[in-house]
């Protein structure tokens, strides 16, 4: 084993997650630089690193130390402070400000800082403002060292080192060395397997009822992100059993201490057939859900002030249509209906339906609101209806500073009727909130196609609705000669039937639908760059950032979502400036998207905007959403945000792009799912491309199994 002392000069890379780095350093006083791979403490350029491993040569980049074990300590010369200072290690000090620093001060400027911080304000540009960023950042940074080598003593990443310290502070050590598996429940991103192997290393028990009670939680909890909005008992036992590597008896234990304090519920009533376990806000938001539903359809609705007959004719004649059948019923129903639920697939005028809605309903009488539930997707809804059109959060007032939605039962919203499009994306919880605020006088138009993919977030609730009989359900089937004319539409309805598309594109010049064959995933990959960078661009005029969007079925591989979000980036915002975290490199100009709900910034999952700044100074980016709202993430809130340029087709639901590129091959196999294909092939507007196997596409069509999801909400509605 050797051992080496040397300064980093600069971090190649490093993954915030295993800490595992890969550091060019300056060994003694030599111009020569070597490479140093391993894992590594927030490697800084210009510290100075002690380490003890092994030389290697790898085939392709020569000789390397490869790091077994490391200590670091501040830079004693002038170049190195410069660079310690200037790499993001302090809030209010940047590249710039570092150089002026220390050409004040020389080799004592640390001892400055550390010693006499207030000289500071001899530097031009730091003032009293920035001279407290700076002491509070110096301050930090220096108890987050600490609890970083606390914590890497007992096996987590440094990426979660500053979480666990923005969360606890000072007493990060004493609440992580007490109880760990508070992680789990206090900081988003630690789950309960992290928090468990810190727990292990500390030396908890692993029968400990403080573990199970965790462990049984983070089951629950990830079955929910699943989409669940309780689950079986037995089949939670099984599952947290196996997770705990626990007898049962541990687990029941655990399950009994939760429900007791109230932390799940057990409902017994709900199901014939087994007890379902519920987090409590899902059990309160499913319960509420069904009474509210229940007692809106109980009531009378608004009075309308129109004859029903001459409405029809005013919106015949307003939006210049001849409505089919299907439509007609529609119309008439939004008269006479407290609740109702329009559904159809592309191309059956569900549209159509809200503007003659509108039409009829706009005598100036009563007080109409329209919403979805994403910012695309309201804006999408303003632009057909030439009406203001707010996401579900917005129309709700939702405040993070305030504490959650501020349109409630005790504030309901001015409304006698409101129209929700894009409602098979509501979730459990969502539906509750809007029901609560909705008053008892208004009636609900739901517009969705239920054969798209459900809601990210737990429940089914569009599903339910109409399968529990309860609310009256207009269903759209007849495809309208115009979109007839479409191959995405028809293609879409024939994937919907089961039927496997028309991929021929002979028709009269461009078509809207292409499939391009090709196995090879590399081969794949490789046209799929070549067509968003630049053979639509050129052939359709659509801008390769703002206007194609990449839909893939899965995450990981070499056409998951990772990996194409890093070609496309390369290829589409080249730019050598940015900051990296967690193997993620964000830019200026490039496009995001929110991975997490973030209460507090007022942006959720799902959320797509661009990149507008990165202050190295501040350490924080901003960005531009599309429906014109900004957010500021200080760099430690990076993990919020992933690239954009290629999406998870459940991410993509509720938006439209003029054109989308889609992988469809074996590698995808486990989500070759009908409804998935369905709903990534209708997210096309003008244009859709697959690239893959007819293999492969004729599994997603044939796959009708969809993954069931644990719901009670069309009982309870039964009920």
């Amino acid at each position: 084993m050797a051992e080496l002392r040397g300064q980093i000069d600069r971090v190649t890379y490093t993954d915030e997650e295993s800490g595992f780095t890969i550091a060019r350093v300056r060994i003694g006083g030599e111009r020569t630089l070597i490479t140093c791979v391993g894992p590594m403490i927030n490697p800084l350029p210009g510290e100075i690193i002690d380490m003890t491993g092994e030389w290697t040569s790898h085939p392709r980049y020569g000789r390397q130390f490869k790091v077994e074990s490391c200590r670091t300590s501040v830079p004693a010369t002038v170049q190195g402070i410069q660079k310690y200072l200037g790499s993001g290690l302090i809030k209010g000090i940047g590249p710039v400000m570092s150089k002026r620093i220390v050409a004040k001060f020389g080799p004592g400027t640390l001892d400055v800082i550390e010693n006499n911080i207030e000289r500071l304000m001899e530097i031009p540009g730091i003032g009293k403002h920035r001279l407290d960023i700076i002491k509070k950042a110096w301050r930090e940074q220096k108890n987050i060292r600490s609890v970083m080598i606390f914590l890497q003593g007992h096996g987590v990443s440094p990426s979660y080192a500053a979480r666990i310290f923005k969360q606890y502070g000072n007493d990060s050590i004493e609440i992580v060395s007490e109880n760990p598996y508070r992680l789990a429940t206090d900081i988003t991103g630690i789950g309960f397997l992290t928090a468990d192997r810190i727990a292990r290393r500390i030396g908890f028990d692993r029968e400990s009822v403080k573990r199970a009670e965790a462990g049984v939680l983070y089951v629950l909890n990830g079955l929910a992100d699943q989409g669940h909005v309780y689950y079986p008992e037995k089949e939670l036992l099984e599952e947290s059993r196996a997770i705990l590597e626990v007898e049962e008896p541990v687990v029941e234990k655990a399950l009994r201490s939760l429900h007791t304090r109230g932390k799940i519920i057990i409902d017994e009533q709900g199901h014939p057939d087994h007890r379902a376990v519920y987090l409590p806000s899902f059990h309160l938001a499913e319960v509420r859900t069904a009474e509210r539903l229940n007692a809106l359809i109980a009531t009378p609705p608004p009075e309308r002030g129109f004859d029903v007959d001459d409405a029809l004719v005013r919106a015949r004649r307003t939006l210049s249509i001849d409505p089919a059948p299907q439509q007609v019923q529609a119309m008439r129903s939004s008269a006479s209906c407290k609740v109702m639920i329009i559904t159809g697939g592309p191309g059956t005028g569900k549209t159509t339906i809200v503007r003659a809605v509108l039409a009829m309903h706009d005598t100036g009488r009563y007080q109409i609101m329209l919403a979805a539930p994403t910012g695309r997707a309201a804006k999408r809804l303003e632009e057909s209806t030439g009406r203001e059109a707010k996401t579900i959060h917005r129309l709700l007032e939702f405040s993070g500073r305030k504490g959650g939605f501020q349109r409630n039962r005790l504030r309901p919203l001015e409304c006698d009727l409101l129209i929700v499009d894009e409602a098979s994306m509501i979730d459990i919880v969502l539906m509750h909130h809007l029901l609560e605020a909705l008053p008892q006088r208004s009636a609900l138009i739901l517009v969705g196609d239920v054969n798209q993919l459900p809601s990210i977030g737990a429940g089914a609730v569009l599903k339910d609705s109409i399968e529990s009989g309860k609310l009256p359900v207009v269903e759209l089937t007849e495809v309208f000669r115009q979109a007839r004319e479409s191959a995405i539409i028809m293609n879409a309805h024939r994937i919907n039937r089961g039927e496997f598309p028309d991929i021929s594109t002979i028709r009269n010049g461009l078509s809207d639908f292409y499939f391009i064959e090709q196995e090879d995933p590399e081969k794949v990959l490789d046209i799929l760059l070549r067509l968003v960078c630049e053979r639509i661009p050129s052939r359709f005029g659509f801008d390769p950032v703002d206007d194609i969007q990449v839909l893939t079925p899965m995450n990981r591989g070499t056409l998951g979502v990772a990996n194409l979000n890093n070609e496309l980036q390369k290829a589409l915002n080249p730019r050598e400036d940015g900051v990296t975290r967690g193997g993620r490199t964000f830019r200026i100009d490039d496009k995001v998207i929110q991975v997490v709900n973030n209460y507090d910034k007022e942006v959720f999952n799902g959320d797509i905007g661009r990149i507008v700044s990165v202050d190295e100074e501040q350490q924080d980016i901003r960005v531009l959403f599309d429906d014109q709202s900004s957010a500021v993430y200080d760099f430690t809130e990076l993990d919020e945000l992933a690239p954009a340029y290629a999406v998870t087709v459940h991410k993509s639901q509720g938006s439209e792009y003029s054109a989308v590129v889609i992988p469809v091959t074996t590698q995808h196999y486990m989500m070759l799912q009908r409804n998935l294909l369905y709903t990534a092939v209708t997210r096309g507007k003008k244009l859709v491309v697959l690239i893959g196997t007819k293999k492969a596409l004729a599994i997603a069509v044939k796959n009708d199994r969809t993954q069931r999801r644990y719901t009670l909400l069309r009982q309870r509605l039964q009920q």
